[in-house]
C-alpha cells in the first residue's frame, strides 16, 4: 500500500528530490526519478518530477517501503540503519553542553577533542550525541556548520527544517559574524589586518591538509585583530573568518609568521611554547551573531576550555575585556593589497606590549 505524507510549513517550497534527502535519506534519487517516470510520485493526486516544488498542506504519495518495482521484478527497500541508543551518561553529558535554547536555534559550546561528525575510526562526535538534545521539539536538531574537532566553542544547531534551511543560507551568503579567539606564537607584525592569501589542498595528503595556493587556490579573507601581546613570545589575537575555507584560520595564522598555538599540523614546532603552557589547540569559537527566522538577533558567546584559560593567565593576559566591538569586514586605513597583509594601525613597536582592550 502507498504511503502518504502531509506537507509540513518547515517544507513549504521545498523540492521533492530535497524532501525524500531531508525525510527519507534511504531513498535514492535514482529511485525518486523512477518512481516519478513510471508515475508512482504524486502530490494530490497529479504526477510530479524531483524538480517541482512542494507546498504546505499538500499530501505526497508514495510507493510501498517494502518492494520497489523495476523492469518487472521486485527489489528490497534498503534498510535504514538504528541509531545508537545514548546511555544516561552521554545524554547528561550532551545536554551539558547547551548555552542557549530557542524556539529556533540550540547552541552548544562544543569541548576541544570531540568532533562534529563521525567519520574513519571517529565514533565519538557530536551528531551521535543530538537524541539527547530535542528536548521538546518535534525531531532532533540539525547540524548548521562545522568546527574542527581540535577546535572549542560556540556550535550552532537548527532546531526544525525551516531553522536548518534559513541559517545555512545565511552562512552561504557570510550574513553571520564568526569571532574567534586565539593564542598565536610569536609576535603579529600588525595590530589589525586583512589576511587575504587564497588557499587549496596541498598535494600528497590527501585532502587532509591545506596550503596558500596563489595560482589554483580558492579565495580566503580573514581579519586578525591583536588584543594583547606577550613580548616576541606570544600574543592574543580575535580572528574572524570572511570566507569559509577549510582550515582556514590556521592556515592563514601560520601562513603569517605566527602559528596558533598547538597546531603543530600547521605550525610544526614553531606552534608549541615552553614554560609549561598547554600542547592543546588554542583555538575558540568565542561568538557568533546571525538573524533569526522570524526577525531579531542571535548573538551568543562560549567560555573558553580550562586548557586555553590557564594559558591566558600564565602569559598575563586577560579574557575578562576582550571582546572587542564587531568591527567592519575592511581594516580602516590604507586599501590592503590583494593577497597580502594589510594595516589598520600603524605605529606599534616591536615587542611593545599593548593595552588591553582597546
Amino acid at each position: 500500500m502507498s504511503r502518504e505524507f502531509t506537507i509540513a510549513a518547515d517544507d513549504d517550497g521545498i523540492r521533492v528530490d530535497r524532501w525524500f534527502k531531508r525525510h527519507m535519506a534511504d531513498v535514492s534519487f535514482n529511485l525518486v526519478s523512477r518512481w516519478a517516470r513510471t508515475g508512482q510520485l504524486r502530490v494530490d493526486g497529479a504526477r510530479v518530477g524531483p524538480g517541482d516544488r512542494l507546498a504546505e498542506g499538500q499530501v505526497l504519495r508514495v510507493p510501498p517501503a517494502e518492494t520497489v518495482p523495476v523492469d518487472g521484478a521486485k527489489l528490497a527497500a534498503r534498510p535504514v540503519k538504528p541509531r545508537r541508543e545514548l546511555s544516561p551518561e552521554e545524554i547528561e553529558f550532551a545536554q551539558g553542553l547547551v548555552i542557549h535554547k530557542s524556539k529556533h536555534a540550540l547552541v552548544i559550546n562544543k569541548p576541544p577533542g570531540l568532533a562534529t561528525q563521525g567519520g574513519t575510526k571517529t565514533t565519538e562526535h557530536v551528531d551521535g550525541l543530538l537524541d539527547a538534545l530535542q528536548f521538546e521539539a518535534e525531531s532532533r536538531p540539525k547540524l548548521v556548520h562545522r568546527l574542527d574537532k581540535d577546535t572549542s566553542g560556540v556550535l550552532l544547531l537548527a532546531r526544525s527544517a525551516r531553522a536548518a534551511a534559513y541559517f545555512g543560507k545565511s552562512f552561504a551568503t557570510r550574513d553571520t559574524k564568526k569571532l574567534y579567539w586565539a593564542v598565536v606564537a610569536g609576535h603579529p607584525k600588525l595590530d589589525d589586518a586583512l589576511i587575504d592569501l587564497p588557499i587549496g589542498k596541498q598535494p600528497g595528503t590527501g585532502g587532509e591538509k591545506m596550503h596558500v595556493d596563489e595560482e589554483a587556490g580558492l579565495v580566503a579573507k580573514s581579519r586578525f585583530r591583536v588584543i594583547d601581546r606577550a613580548s616576541d613570545k606570544a600574543a592574543f589575537v580575535e580572528m574572524q573568518p570572511m570566507t569559509g575555507r577549510t582550515h582556514q584560520l590556521r592556515v592563514h595564522a601560520a601562513a603569517t609568521g605566527t602559528p596558533i598555538v598547538g597546531d603543530g599540523k600547521y605550525g610544526g614546532t614553531e606552534a608549541f611554547l615552553t614554560g609549561g603552557v598547554s600542547r592543546k589547540m588554542h583555538l575558540h569559537a568565542r561568538r557568533l551573531v546571525l538573524g533569526l527566522p522570524d526577525g531579531g538577533t542571535l548573538d551568543v558567546k562560549a567560555d573558553l576550555p580550562a586548557h586555553f584559560a590557564d594559558t591566558l593567565k600564565m602569559l598575563g593576559f586577560s579574557p575578562e575585556d576582550a571582546d572587542l566591538p564587531i568591527a567592519p569586514d575592511k581594516p580602516e586605513g590604507p586599501k590592503p593589497k590583494r593577497r597580502r597583509m594589510s594595516s589598520a594601525t600603524s605605529g606599534n613597536r616591536r615587542g611593545e606590549r599593548r593595552s588591553r582592550g582597546k
